[in-house]
């Protein structure tokens, strides 16, 4: 797709938000108190997840159709309203929900249950610390840092970074609960079994949801 009609797009996306926006509006209740357990991980495992962590940072999405294109578009124009009152810059905001859906997509994950995820964990609160200590957006608790980063903890405040964690954390649990969504979620909210964080977060996953986009 030529640059002009990216442009395009983006102009068109920045016009809708106002329109969508205006009808759609997010719980404003306190965010949930995440805390992912630090468990022994095989060298195996450690070594998959930290070479899935340092890999680059998303490029700018590429599509093999006009079709799949205008799908993309509707979906960040729809999800670019609804978060315009919780991330009121509009770059700052485009940045995001590019960043979510190549983290998303890339760990196998639906960009929705992320943005319900996010919802639930953080407010979407990029600086948010929970009384347990995970923070960011995906409330990442800082110990990741040290099995499968290279250490630094403040870089969870850093946007694609936390994003990439928290969706390689949540694959990780899908993955050690052969699939199971209400497991994994409780995994990552350190509640596994119970039954309270899975449905808020699955009952915030349908706000995001996109009729006749990509995400």
């Amino acid at each position: 797709m030529r640059d002009l009609s990216r442009r395009r797009w983006l102009l068109q996306v920045a016009g809708a938000g106002a329109a969508i926006g205006a009808g759609w509006s997010l719980p404003t209740g306190p965010a949930w108190a995440g805390a992912q357990k630090e468990e022994q991980l095989s060298d195996a495992v450690r070594t998959a997840l930290a070479a899935q962590i340092a890999e680059a940072p998303p490029p700018q999405p590429h599509f093999r159709d006009a079709n799949h294109f205008a799908q993309y578009w509707v979906w960040l124009a729809t999800e670019s309203a609804r978060l315009q009152n919780r991330i009121p810059g509009f770059s700052v905001r485009r940045d995001f929900l590019q960043t979510v859906w190549y983290e998303a997509h890339r760990a196998g994950l639906e960009p929705a249950l992320i943005l319900g995820l996010i919802q639930v964990e953080s407010g979407f609160k990029k600086y948010a610390i929970s009384s347990a200590g995970a923070m960011g957006y995906m409330q990442v608790m800082p110990f990741w840092t040290q099995q499968i980063g290279n250490g630094d903890i403040t870089s969870l405040f850093h946007m694609q970074v936390n994003l990439r964690y928290g969706c390689v954390i949540l694959r990780h649990y899908l993955n050690i609960e052969n699939g199971s969504l209400f497991y994994a979620l409780g995994r990552y909210n350190g509640s596994r079994g119970r039954s309270a964080y899975p449905d808020a977060v699955l009952a915030a996953r349908q706000r995001w949801l996109v009729a006749g986009g990509s995400g």
